[in-house]
């Protein structure tokens, strides 16, 4: 069964026989699917009026536990972006309803922000959309293909988590 990488890496080896083109078989279809699982998740969280960024805030304070909240500095950690980028994420959520900001009754100077009832309600429901959707392109792969390749992509990327 031949694919689009298949061809690429044939169009190099033809090419630039002098190069092992041999990563290509792996990382050019990591970044094809990223590409597809991207467009699925685009169109998951639309479908919740959320953008992938928005999602990312807010399932870093529903995986939290009650009462779903977090301080900025900890969503900062927990969606690798800088403070200012989350400043810019949560004003948009306040606006939108689905999150608040709260003082942090441990330090009168900080703030938490929580998750809203109906920042919950748009969580659950793209995640939902999500998980749907991730179902359907691994639909082809074998169950212990998916255990295999899951060990394989884990080890792979072991190294660049903190």
């Amino acid at each position: 069964m031949e694919d689009d990488v298949d061809r690429l890496i044939a169009a190099w080896r033809r090419e630039r026989p002098d190069l092992d083109v041999s990563p290509m078989h792996v990382l050019s279809r990591v970044t094809r699917l990223a590409l597809h699982l991207d467009r699925a998740r685009k169109e998951a969280f639309a479908a919740h009026g959320l953008e992938p960024s928005e999602f990312d805030v807010l399932s870093a304070l529903r995986r939290t536990g009650e009462p779903y909240q977090l301080s900025p500095g900890r969503l900062v950690q927990e969606t690798l972006v800088t403070s200012g980028t989350m400043t810019n994420r949560v004003d948009r959520l306040v606006r939108k309803g689905l999150v608040e900001r709260r003082p942090d009754p441990a330090d009168r100077r900080g703030v938490q922000v929580r998750l809203t009832p109906e920042g919950r309600v748009a969580v659950d429901g793209a995640l939902d959309a999500l998980i749907g959707r991730e179902r359907d392109l691994l639909a082809g792969l074998p169950v212990a293909d998916a255990a295999e390749l899951a060990d394989s992509l884990r080890a792979l990327s072991q190294p660049f988590d903190h």
